[in-house]
C-alpha cells in the first residue's frame, strides 16, 4: 500500500522572493520522502487553493499547514479539509527549532541587545499563545527577554515596541520575504531586522525536519486501515 500524499499549504504571496523560497523548502521536503507524492496549494493569493488541490489527490492525504501558528487559516480553512483519509497536522510553530533558525537570523542582523519578536498577528485568539511559546523559546535559547509584538490586528505594535526598547532588534517571526516582511522593516524604523525563517537561499534544514515530522506523525496515526504497517515496511 502507497503511502498518504503530504499537501503542504502556504498563506501564499505575490512576492517571488516569497513564492520561490517556499517552493523550495517544498522541494526539499520532497527530496527526503522520496517515495511520496508532495504537492503545495495555498489559502489566498496563489492557486491552486487547497480544496481544489485535495480533490486532485486519490487515498489518504497529510494535510501540512506551512504556517507558523494556530489561528483562522489552521482552525477553518485547513480544518474543514480533515475528513475520514484525510488528516490536518499541527502548524509549523511553536517548535525549539523555530527558535533556533529565529536565532541564527538574529546573529546575522545584531547581537546583545534588546530583542523585539515581530508577529504577523492575527484577531483569532487562538494565535496569541503560540506567538508567546515562540517567544519563550527563543528568549530560552538566547538567554535574555524576549519582548512579542505585532505587525497587525493585535496590540502592541512593532513600531511601538521598537519604541519602547531603544537599540532593540526586531526577530522577524515570518516564514519567508513578502508583505508583512516589507511592512516590518518600515516599521523598524531604523532598527536592525532580522531576515525570515526563508531568506531566498537554502531552507534551514530545521524547518525540512519539522515539515516531515509533521507528516510522518500523522501517517503514524493509521489514516486508513493498514498504513502504519505499509509505512513500517517502507521505512525499513
Amino acid at each position: 500500500m502507497s503511502r498518504p500524499s503530504l499537501l503542504a499549504v502556504s498563506h501564499g504571496t505575490s512576492d517571488p522572493r516569497g513564492a520561490a523560497a517556499i517552493a523550495l523548502l517544498v522541494e526539499r521536503v520532497a527530496a527526503r520522502l522520496p517515495d511520496v507524492r508532495v504537492c503545495s496549494a495555498f489559502v489566498d493569493v496563489q492557486q491552486p487553493d487547497a480544496e481544489t488541490a485535495l480533490a486532485g489527490l486519490d487515498g489518504p492525504v497529510v494535510v501540512v499547514p506551512l504556517l507558523l501558528s494556530r489561528g483562522f487559516h489552521v482552525g477553518v480553512d485547513l480544518g474543514r479539509l480533515a475528513r475520514p483519509g484525510v488528516r490536518v497536522t499541527d502548524p509549523l510553530g511553536p517548535d525549539p527549532r523555530l527558535a533556533a533558525v529565529l536565532a541564527r537570523r538574529l546573529a546575522e542582523a545584531a547581537s546583545d541587545v534588546p530583542v523585539v519578536l515581530g508577529v504577523a498577528g492575527s484577531r483569532d485568539p487562538r494565535s496569541l499563545p503560540d506567538a508567546e511559546r515562540t517567544a519563550s523559546l527563543l528568549a530560552r535559547r538566547l538567554r535574555r527577554p524576549v519582548t512579542t509584538a505585532y505587525l497587525a490586528a493585535r496590540a502592541p505594535r512593532v513600531d511601538d515596541a521598537l519604541r519602547a526598547h531603544p537599540g532593540a532588534v526586531l526577530a522577524t517571526y515570518l516564514l519567508a520575504p513578502g508583505y508583512f516582511f516589507d511592512l516590518a522593516r518600515r516599521l523598524a524604523e531604523g532598527h536592525p531586522v532580522s531576515a525570515p525563517l526563508l531568506d531566498g537561499a537554502e531552507p534551514p534544514t530545521e524547518l525540512v525536519d519539522i515539515v516531515v515530522d509533521r507528516y510522518r506523525d500523522a501517517e503514524a496515526r493509521d489514516l486508513a486501515p493498514g498504513l502504519r504497517e505499509s509505512a513500517l515496511v517502507a521505512s525499513v
